[in-house]
């Protein structure tokens, strides 16, 4: 290695080293430090969201989520307390300490990590797709050219199945609107979010349709610590924690259990960290 070679490595070793004690000294591990103390953790989950976070016969919080909750505080050997939260309160609760972690089928987004820390790689995914009667037999998305298909107002999706499908979206305010339409026979299929569809599949409430098709433009879900532990103990743990679910497909065997329609994402994501000696 040549002296300039040297001098370079030399400094760029240097840089690296004090921007790790830097990122170190920031990181106060309040929140970790917290749940270790006190031998229990809060994870807020949704309890409106049919299979993934709900409240049982008695009032509990179960599903797929309160599953991986209950494993991650397994892992840490903690106490697990469950807390209901929503879509409009679930990254306030983290924010003012009300819990230490969420994992409530929220969408990976920039803006969202500027205010809790998501931390990757991200456990699960949702995207498009479409409710429609079984008795239709609806295969390709193909199939939808030139027919009405129900939407929401203001759904991204509308645009996308219009431009690439030639579909005749007809938009409602509402999802209950939109969905009694579709029971009136006012159009073929709803188009919308397929883990929203998964959930009202699993109600019992739409015995007779179905979600036939493959899901299209994939949105990432994120798991989230108090932005400032992101890159710190806890954030780094939930990220390991994330890694192990998807290299073992323990994820994939909770979609099983909940009777979630099986998605590529898992399967890609099983593949891609799975230990390349165990093949």
């Amino acid at each position: 290695m040549n002296k300039l070679l040297r001098t370079s490595a030399a400094a760029l070793a240097l840089t690296f080293a004090a921007s790790t004690t830097a990122q170190a000294a920031q990181c106060t591990n309040e929140t970790w430090n917290k749940v270790m103390e006190r031998g229990k953790i809060v994870i807020g989950i949704k309890a409106d969201y049919k299979p993934w976070g709900y409240r049982d016969t008695n009032g509990d919080l179960v599903g797929m989520e309160a599953d991986m909750a209950k494993d991650v505080a397994d892992t840490l050997g903690v106490e697990l307390e469950l807390v209901a939260v929503q879509s409009s309160n679930r990254m306030q609760f983290l924010e003012q300490g009300k819990i230490d972690l969420m994992i409530a089928t929220m969408s990976d987004r920039a803006d969202r990590r500027e205010i809790v820390g998501i931390v990757q790689p991200n456990y699960y995914t949702s995207g498009t797709n479409i409710m429609s009667p079984k008795a239709l037999g609806i295969k390709k998305w193909e199939e939808l050219r030139g027919k009405p298909v129900c939407g929401k107002q203001g759904a991204f999706y509308n645009q996308i199945v219009e431009e690439r499908y030639g579909a005749e979206v007809v938009a409602f305010t509402g999802n209950a609107e939109a969905k009694q339409a579709l029971r009136d026979k006012k159009c073929i299929a709803w188009v919308y979010d397929d883990s929203s569809i998964m959930s009202d599949l699993s109600s019992g409430n739409w015995d007779d349709f179905e979600m036939p098709l493959s899901s299209e433009d994939d949105n990432p879900w994120g798991l989230a610590v108090p932005k400032a532990e992101r890159d710190c103990v806890f954030g780094r743990f939930m990220s390991g924690m994330q890694y192990n679910w998807h290299q073992s497909g323990a994820l994939m065997e909770l979609e099983k259990k909940w009777g979630i329609q099986p998605t590529a994402y898992l399967k890609k994501q099983n593949e891609r960290y799975s230990d390349w000696l165990a093949k």
